[in-house]
Parts: C-alpha cells; sequence; structure tokens
C-alpha cells in the first residue's frame, strides 16, 4: 500500500475511535472546533513566518486532524463524510485546471488565475440557477465575482482577496505607477479631512490603507505577511530597548524620547 495512503487510513482509524471512546472528542460539534481551527491556523501561519518547517510539519497535523474531525461529524449528521471531501476537491481542482485536463492553452499565471476566477464565477451562476427562496421559488439572483470572499476574513487579508477577485475580471489598474499616484491622492484626501477634522477621516484613513494593499499586490508583496514582519521587528526590538535600559537601572517611564532613541538605534544594529 502507498504509505501516504496508509498513513491517511491510519488516522481515520483513530479519530474514529476517539469520537467513540474519548469523552472530549464526542462532545465537539462543528461550532465548538470553528475557534480551535482558526487557532491552528495561525499557529501555521507563524511556524511559516519564522521558518520553522518542523513547526509547519507539525501544525499542518493538527489541521489534517480538524478537516477529518470536520468530515466525521459529518458522516454522523448524513451530510458528508470524508470520501465526498476528497472527492468534492479532487472534481474541483481538476474542472478549474482546463489548462492540465482539458484543452485550454495559458502562456503565464495570470491567465490561470483568470480562468479560475471565470471558472469559479460560472459553478455559482449554475448554484444559482439551482437554488430556491425559502418558499420554495427558483431564485435567479446573478452571483458577484466577490461573493467567494468570507466575510470573517481580517480586513487586510479581506483587502488583498477582493483586489484579487476584481483583477480575475479585468477590473484593475494598468501599472503601479498609476496605483502609486492613487496611494498619494487617497493621502491627499486624508490630510484634507485630518486638516478640516472631519468626521470622514475613518473613512480617509481605510482608502489610504486599500490603496497600500493594493500597490503592494502590484509588487509582488504580500502586504499582510510584510506587516506582521515588521510587528515582530518592532517587539524584537522594544523588548531589547526594556532589557537594556533594566540593566542601566533606567525606566522606560521614566526616561525621554531622546533617551528612549539611544537604545531604539542601539537595536536596529542587532
Amino acid at each position: 500500500m502507498d504509505p501516504r495512503a496508509e498513513a491517511f487510513l491510519r488516522l481515520l482509524k483513530i479519530m474514529d475511535e476517539l469520537r467513540e471512546q474519548c469523552p472530549w472528542d464526542r462532545k465537539q460539534t462543528l461550532e465548538t472546533l470553528r475557534l480551535l481551527t482558526i487557532e491552528e491556523t495561525y499557529e501555521l501561519g507563524d511556524a511559516i513566518l519564522e521558518g520553522d518547517l518542523d513547526g509547519v510539519k507539525k501544525e499542518l497535523g493538527d489541521l489534517i486532524l480538524h478537516i477529518v474531525f470536520y468530515a466525521r461529524i459529518g458522516k454522523e449528521k448524513g451530510a458528508f463524510d470524508i470520501t465526498d471531501v476528497m472527492n468534492g476537491i479532487c472534481e474541483k481542482l481538476i474542472r478549474r485546471h482546463p489548462h492540465i485536463y482539458g484543452d485550454v492553452k495559458v502562456k503565464d499565471e495570470e491567465e490561470v488565475k483568470a480562468n479560475w476566477e471565470r471558472i469559479k464565477l460560472e459553478e455559482k451562476s449554475q448554484d444559482a440557477n439551482r437554488s430556491v427562496d425559502p418558499h420554495g421559488r427558483p431564485t435567479d439572483a446573478a452571483p458577484s465575482v466577490l461573493e467567494g470572499v468570507p466575510k470573517g476574513l481580517p480586513s487586510m487579508v479581506k483587502a488583498i482577496r477582493i483586489q484579487d477577485k476584481a483583477r480575475g475580471v479585468g477590473f484593475d489598474w494598468d501599472n503601479r505607477e498609476q496605483v502609486w499616484e492613487k496611494v498619494h491622492e487617497e493621502l491627499r484626501e486624508l490630510k484634507t479631512e485630518v486638516d478640516a477634522g472631519s468626521p470622514k477621516q475613518a473613512e480617509e484613513i481605510g482608502d489610504v490603507l486599500f490603496s497600500i494593499v493594493n500597490y503592494a499586490r502590484f509588487l509582488g508583496i504580500d502586504p499582510d505577511e510584510a506587516l506582521e514582519r515588521t510587528n515582530r521587528k518592532f517587539i524584537h526590538r522594544f523588548q531589547y530597548m526594556e532589557r537594556a535600559s533594566r540593566e542601566d537601572g533606567k525606566k522606560l517611564g521614566e526616561m525621554s524620547l531622546a533617551e528612549m532613541d539611544a537604545y531604539w538605534e542601539k537595536a536596529k544594529t542587532l
């Protein structure tokens, strides 16, 4: 037997045993697992950013366990099982890669992404045509390109996905210089509202952030990852300031900004 299949079957068997015999595992529901899954996903993200490949391996195992757990609960509800889950993703991958499993020709990654979004929208249109309202009547509402963006995503990640999906149907800037000018335009509008003490300041801050996310996309930079790396860099430097000032018998709250800045500059060299 393929060792990959053997390992997966072993996990399925353990999951069945835990669900039947362990009081904690028996108690879990789709809802109680939800937040734990989100936490595991963030832990995987942390391991990736830290370059901890052993941690990545461990966190992937935790996520696979959650997938198997959800599938077991789905089976108990008579809704789906792990076979349905696996076959479903296989069929979707085949449908959305017609350049691999069909006769479609693509020249680059951008065409692959555009095809993916087009096929996804066609699938949603077919689902909409088959859907009914609470009274059993057919609905004919056309799906939005943006329907696939989860409402619960963190705001910056949501902005990235919104822009990606809009780009998939051709709604995008031609080049990064245009986006850079848009960043400056939004900054000027923010300055105007701030100077006027306008209640629109928060809205303009949002526009600036959205345009920065867009510019990062044009540079091929993940802005969420870039911000997280800056967060970690700030934490590292700030904690150095705390340690170094404490060793010198000082407290940050009692120091001048110039004194603290001297420690900060030292931290930047480490």
